[in-house]
């Protein structure tokens, strides 16, 4: 055998050897790569259970109240629970009131009805980007319909606001044009606003028409000048589960009950 073709079989061996290297190291590499995504993934499924499991924990006391606990799989989950209260507040916990879904404001203490307020609360909804159109498919504005009880539990009575911020069909549907004039709470603009005055209230219910909307409410005047904090409307539980170093949240809203429709209704009707 000649001195150069032992070379070729030297450089022959060494390239074979360089391939069964790189492939050997492909796949402990992806071996590896799916060890780490299956870790994360059970991680991410415990730390989610711990998460409910908080929320839970929370929910089963008869005053919702901060807890903390863990596992055995050294899963862990924490919870803070903040009451929704005060002179400001986003309706929903922020998120869109539906159509034709009412959103209910507690304007006495529940469940005893105690504490009633008493003052002007105002309510802020629509973006400066709403659009009114007869179409309902691209009508983006919405009007709201208000009702509050008011009085004592013996004897309550009802007002009814209708208020609307398209002009052309607040010409048709006679409720009460509403001239763009919004503001912010609690770092969110709204287009719209409207001011009512109570005196003794016990509750509220605000119905959004024609479209969706987020809306908020604060117990202060249309200038902001005066204020006062509107009762406790229920909680908010944020729940944080803990799994190595993965953590998930969940976020419940535990709000007081609402009252019947159905007793709203008919005390609006009866008294027209």
């Amino acid at each position: 055998m000649q001195e150069y073709q032992r070379g070729q079989i030297l450089l022959i061996v060494v390239l074979i050897m360089v391939t069964a290297l790189t492939v050997g190291l492909s796949v402990a590499a992806r071996s590896i790569t799916n060890t780490r995504t299956s870790q994360a993934s059970s991680n991410s499924e415990e730390a989610f259970s711990a998460a409910e499991a908080g929320i839970e924990q929370s929910l089963a006391l008869i005053t919702p109240a901060p807890v903390n606990g863990s596992f055995t799989n050294n899963a862990s989950y924490k919870t803070s629970v903040i009451s929704v209260a005060g002179t400001s507040f986003a309706m929903n916990n922020g998120s869109p009131i539906l159509q034709d879904q009412p959103a209910d404001l507690w304007l006495s203490t529940y469940p005893s009805y105690s504490t009633q307020f008493s003052g002007n609360f105002t309510v802020y909804w629509g973006k400066s980007t709403d659009v009114c159109n007869s179409s309902p498919a691209t009508n983006t504005m919405a009007a709201l319909e208000i009702l509050v009880l008011s009085g004592t539990t013996a004897n309550p009575q009802i007002s009814h606001f209708n208020v609307d911020p398209c002009n052309a069909r607040s010409v048709s549907n006679k409720f009460t044009a509403i001239a763009p004039g919004g503001g912010t709470v609690s770092g969110t603009n709204y287009a719209y606003s409207t001011t009512i005055p109570i005196t003794n209230g016990l509750f509220a219910r605000i119905l959004p028409l024609y479209a969706p909307t987020n809306v908020a409410v604060t117990g202060c005047n249309a200038a902001n000048t005066v204020c006062n904090p509107l009762p406790a409307q229920g909680t908010v539980i944020q729940s944080i589960g803990t799994s190595q170093d993965t953590k998930r949240e969940l976020v419940t809203y535990r709000y007081y009950p609402s009252l019947p429709s159905e007793i709203f209704q008919y005390n609006f009707f009866a008294s027209q």
